[in-house]
């Protein structure tokens, strides 16, 4: 089972590997590997299996139909963010503006949560201002934040609910 489970996550990602490195001209490619995964889904049974595979062929038909005009229109469209020449040396030169911008931002940011936190001590204080819209908020906010703490906890044991592995 495992062996099967680790040949259909390598075709997985040699289809995203092509399509992001790629992208429009190897779309004919693309639709060949994901016959190839659909086929490997088939053969291991079900008939949940069956309609993922259907879903794949009707995915790729699409990709292989409309990819390359969607590509080329979301490049026409986009090019004004575009760098050119697209070197190392320019990514490299992006990655170095885009660090110090966000350095940058630190003292508004800094402002705004502290900001934040006075109206929070503010709100605690006077009990005027709790009502069922103010209440509810804080409780779907504490929610999310459980939730995003439970995920990375999952991430974090390798996508497991029971525990580490030992």
């Amino acid at each position: 089972m495992a062996s099967r489970f680790q040949q259909f996550q390598t075709k997985t990602i040699q289809v995203s590997r092509l399509v992001t490195k790629n992208g429009g001209p190897y779309y004919k490619e693309l639709k060949e590997r994901a016959i190839q995964v659909s086929q490997l889904l088939t053969k291991n049974g079900g008939p949940y299996c069956r309609e993922l595979m259907e879903r794949a062929i009707q995915v790729s038909q699409s990709v292989t139909k409309n990819g390359g005009s969607y590509y080329r229109e979301l490049m026409e469209r986009n090019k004004t963010y575009i760098k050119e020449p697209s070197s190392v040396e320019t990514c490299q030169l992006l990655a170095k503006q885009l660090f110090y911008t966000r350095l940058a931002s630190i003292p508004r940011r800094y402002e705004a949560f502290w900001k934040e936190l006075d109206s929070l001590k503010e709100l605690l204080k006077t009990k005027e201002a709790w009502n069922i819209e103010n209440a509810s908020m804080a409780a779907l906010i504490g929610v999310e934040c459980y939730a995003w703490f439970f995920g990375g906890e999952i991430i974090g044991r390798g996508f497991t609910i029971t525990g580490y592995h030992v």
